[in-house]
């Protein structure tokens, strides 16, 4: 998280930074009139970086995976940063288009246009030409972010709509590198600021290309077919085991993968439930019904039907030199510490593991075969089941585990309950970089 942080904040320092080396946000003589100029400029050149790296993040990079400790992470920077290109744009739309409004009802007076007999060159005078025509297409394209921005926050809305109009983003972005290129002060093209903007735009632009012709992530996908459907009722869950062909090159458990049964609905991300054998192929995902989709992959999945799975991504993979672990699982977030106990039974180690897992919903079928997962991996079980067991919390895992200072943790399952128990672990004396949590968390 604090690379995470340190990045965000970095990505808006730098830009800024470079366009202060160009411009200032204090002109003289300082009037409101002045101080829009260069702050339309402003708010417009870090908008569009900002935007640019969105377009980037969208690709699902592999590359920087293991610097900010794995994709979800990534996907908390791409939204973070999607945001903040929407408040720039924001302001940036206000003071372009609420001064001409301002003026229009007389509560601001627009200062006289002095003529200028500036001969201008070729570059300069087509610019102007486009002038107008590009404040248009920025002004509309600014309106349909707004719309997009409101259905990728309001998680009301289905998944599959905010996936097919996610992809409208691409052509919005590519109207906004016209716009930038048009309105963007000539003098910056020669200054630093301005190489940053052409090598973001440049790639920005190649990345929403590659969304725009649905290849994002082609060369980490594989075909599979479902080959087993196993369903726990009374926990609403679905364990589907998938066959797949040669392409796939492995994963580690506690990995994630996109799997993809509808090209109409499009794909979803599921923790891997099995560890990686390169001898019978198979990969299993354990669902649970949260969702409009989920709830109908018991009626949608059949055996025999052929998928497409992307990845695979993470690294919530328990790769660390501690001796000590504690996992804790809540819930649906037991999943990828199956994954890992299917890997420990046939590549044991010598680490000493207290696997802590809740649930509010305890169907006896799941429980014995998670019962015997541990006991095959040789793990410590501490079960805790809601209304008959007390609560799980950080301080029943300490009297549990006395040395838990010296382990890591890894938790997967609700947002809140993990900061939660992070906050209390990390303020008790843990270090922050030994608590591993998986912000699963894609919208």
């Amino acid at each position: 998280m604090k690379r995470m942080k340190f990045s965000f904040l970095m990505i808006l320092v730098v830009p800024t930074i470079l366009w202060l080396l160009a411009d200032t946000l204090y002109p003289e003589p300082f009037t409101y009139f002045a101080f829009r100029k260069v702050f339309i400029q402003y708010s417009g050149v870090l908008a569009i970086i900002l935007m640019s790296i969105v377009m980037i993040l969208a690709l699902r990079p592999k590359f920087i995976e293991p610097y900010f400790d794995g994709i979800d992470k990534i996907y908390k920077l791409h939204k973070w940063l999607g945001i903040s290109a929407f408040l720039l744009g924001v302001l940036h739309w206000w003071f372009a288009k609420g001064t001409k409004w301002m003026v229009g009802w007389g509560w601001l007076e627009k200062p006289v246009k002095t003529p200028s007999n500036e001969v201008l060159g070729t570059i300069e005078a087509w610019f102007k030409t486009q002038k107008g025509l590009s404040e248009s297409v920025g002004e509309w394209a600014f309106y349909i972010m707004v719309i997009l921005i409101f259905i990728a926050l309001i998680k009301k809305i289905p998944y599959h709509w905010f996936v097919k109009s996610h992809k409208i983003f691409a052509l919005v972005y590519i109207a906004l590198v016209y716009h930038t290129i048009i309105l963007t002060k000539i003098g910056y093209w020669s200054e630093p600021i301005g190489l940053l903007l052409i090598v973001m735009m440049v790639f920005g632009t190649i990345a929403a290309f590659i969304s725009l012709f649905k290849k994002i992530g082609n060369s980490r996908k594989s075909q599979a077919k479902i080959v087993d459907l196993v369903e726990y009722p009374k926990l609403k869950i679905l364990e589907t085991t998938l066959l797949l062909d040669d392409t796939w090159k492995g994963h580690k458990a506690g990995q994630f993968a996109f799997v993809t049964s509808n090209k109409k609905e499009g794909h979803h991300p599921y923790t891997i439930a099995s560890s990686w054998d390169k001898n019978d192929k198979k990969m299993t995902f354990i669902t649970k019904a949260l969702g409009d989709h989920t709830s109908r992959l018991k009626d949608t999945l059949k055996i025999g039907m052929n998928v497409e799975v992307e990845g695979p991504y993470g690294c919530f993979d328990f790769g660390d030199d501690k001796k000590l672990h504690i996992y804790i699982g809540a819930g649906i977030g037991v999943t990828p510490f199956i994954a890992r106990m299917n890997d420990l039974e046939k590549n044991p180690n010598d680490k000493t593991i207290h696997f802590f897992h809740s649930t509010s919903k305890p169907d006896d079928e799941f429980l014995e075969n998670l019962k015997e997962d541990v006991k095959n991996s040789n793990v410590n079980l501490h079960l805790f089941v809601s209304k008959i067991d007390e609560r799980l919390s950080s301080e029943k895992i300490k009297e549990l585990v006395p040395n838990w200072q010296n382990s890591s943790i890894w938790y997967c399952g609700p947002l809140k309950f993990g900061q939660s128990l992070r906050e209390d672990f990390v303020s008790s004396g843990l270090n922050p970089e030994d608590f591993h949590q998986e912000l699963f968390e894609m919208r």
